[in-house]
């Protein structure tokens, strides 16, 4: 990785932070020029002695490293999570891909504590965050005062959407009213919330909240979400907001009666067969029904990691374009793992949606952007609004992990093509328990011939190594899978050794089922 330093100011530009240091100088009656010297520090992003402590760590997942908590608290969680819970390995600390339990145990990450840690718990570029705090910039904002430091962010955004560079002029882009450009950004809190804003957008053509009149007055809004290998709608994931539920299967008799009245309808098509996703995107454009939205992810990680083609994509994009369907890309899981920020543009897409979060703010806020393009920048303020504003240090997060994406995509790339072969290698090295892998670089997944395996797998790995991962099996029909989304900081060599644990682990399954 290359060994980037910036400053706030670098960062953020000297116009803003020397108005920033006269505003703070105002309010406590410090020196400006000190608050200037605040704004100058640059902060190594990843300093050697960081990455040292990281390959020294990686070498004693699973020991006992601290006294441990004993006992802890059972807390009062619901019936659900109190059976999922398991408090051995929750937080006491945690630094980079790591993370010390109650037990006193070390764990790694392997799952990038759900997929919001990119660049590892305390990844040394935030400190930026705590020198804007010492400056007083403020978190808490309302969307109608949306700070410098988001509407750069914005700017920003809107660029990488754009495939263009950091030091890109972004007005052409932002002015541009073309169905082809994303250039309109709603800030919100949760990946939930970013789909949920989309699906109203969505909605909006057939139910204007403004008084407007209907673009598709009559007709059934029908959306389009990717089915399971059963031809259900379990496959794909949305988030937890109500209708979002609904598009993957849950919350039925509520989906049924909107059906039987014709308020909306939820319809599978095919992964990966676009033959198929023709033939149902035609029968739904005509009366009573019509097309309101295309709801995909790129790689499915809540299905097995099942991965779209991007051939399929690409026609399946063409035929919405066609039949006036707007295209949601969920990169909520996705951004900020691949060169480039987004894995769409990989692709060569070009969505109406693009939702964003989790593992762009890198932990620090729960923070989602929904960018859009501008035909369907059709929702009045109170429609769209968070109340509860957490934006410009959520931001200025973003802005971190995106400097620091930027800087170092190639290496990011060749890494997350490390693990996959490596995950590969695995696989063919036990085939009487494996069957391949899923997924893509960093967000990978090793296959398994049965779920029973999956789960024996993943319990071992986080009883006797340490290692936090967890198997895909509370769908139908899904793909049997371990899943993984190592942070962007763990080396090949840290990969290396994750690899001999996993390969003892399945070497000792295979010897139980033999004896």
């Amino acid at each position: 990785m290359k060994q980037l330093s910036l400053s706030l100011a670098d960062l953020l530009g000297e116009d803003y932070l020397k108005a920033v240091c006269a505003a703070r100088s105002a309010l406590t009656g410090e020196d400006p020029q000190a608050l200037w010297g605040i704004a100058e520090t640059k902060v190594p992003f990843l300093p050697e002695r960081f990455m040292d402590a990281q390959e020294r760590l990686m070498r004693r997942i699973g020991s006992a490293v601290a006294s441990g908590l004993t006992p802890g608290i059972p807390g009062a969680a619901t019936k659900s999570f109190t059976k999922a819970q398991n408090s051995a390995a929750s937080p006491l600390s945690s630094l980079g891909c790591f993370r010390v339990g109650e037990d006193g145990r070390l764990y790694f990450a392997a799952k990038s504590e759900h997929y919001q840690i990119p660049l590892g718990h305390g990844f040394p570029g935030f400190q930026l965050i705590d020198y804007a705090k010492r400056l007083g910039i403020p978190n808490a904002t309302h969307n109608s005062a949306r700070g410098y430091i988001t509407r750069f962010c914005e700017q920003q955004l809107v660029l990488a959407a754009a495939g263009r560079g950091p030091d890109s002029a972004p007005d052409d882009l932002i002015a541009s009213e073309s169905p082809q450009v994303l250039n309109r950004v709603l800030n919100l809190e949760t990946g939930s919330l970013a789909v949920e804003a989309t699906l109203k957008m969505m909605m909006a053509q057939f139910y204007p909240i403004s008084g407007a009149a209907a673009r598709y007055p009559g007709r059934i809004p029908v959306f389009l979400v990717m089915a399971d290998y059963a031809g259900g709608i379990t496959a794909g994931y949305h988030g937890t907001t109500f209708i979002a539920q609904t598009l993957r299967g849950l919350w039925p008799d509520f989906r049924g009666k909107a059906e039987e009245h014709g308020l909306y309808r939820v319809v599978s098509v095919p992964i990966n067969d676009a033959e198929g996703f023709a033939r149902i995107i035609g029968q739904y454009n005509r009366a009573p029904f019509k097309t309101a939205g295309f709801c995909h992810e790129i790689i499915m990680m809540n299905y097995g990691a099942e991965v779209l083609e991007k051939e399929y994509l690409q026609q399946a994009y063409a035929l919405c374009h066609r039949y006036d369907t707007p295209v949601l890309c969920d990169e909520i899981q996705s951004c900020g793992w691949y060169d480039g920020v987004f894995l769409f543009k990989q692709y060569r897409l070009s969505p109406d949606f693009l939702v964003m979060g989790k593992g762009l703010p890198g932990g620090n806020y729960p923070a989602s952007k929904v960018i859009c393009t501008a035909p369907y920048d059709n929702l009045i303020q109170f429609g769209a609004l968070v109340t509860n504003g957490q934006e410009e240090l959520a931001s200025l997060s973003y802005l971190i992990s995106m400097a620091f994406l930027r800087e170092n995509g190639a290496t990011i790339t060749a890494w997350g093509q490390h693990f996959h072969q490596s995950l590969k290698a695995l696989a063919l090295a036990h085939p009487a328990l494996c069957e391949g892998t899923n997924g893509h670089a960093h967000m990978s997944a090793l296959r398994f011939l049965d779920v029973q395996s999956a789960n024996r797998f993943c319990e071992r790995m986080q009883r006797d190594y340490a290692v936090d991962v967890s198997a895909q099996a509370y769908k139908p029909n899904c793909p049997p899978t371990a899943l993984f989304k190592l942070p962007l900081i763990t080396t090949p060599a840290m990969m290396d050794i994750l690899c001999q644990a996993m390969d003892a682990c399945l070497s000792g399954m295979e010897q139980e089922e033999s004896a």
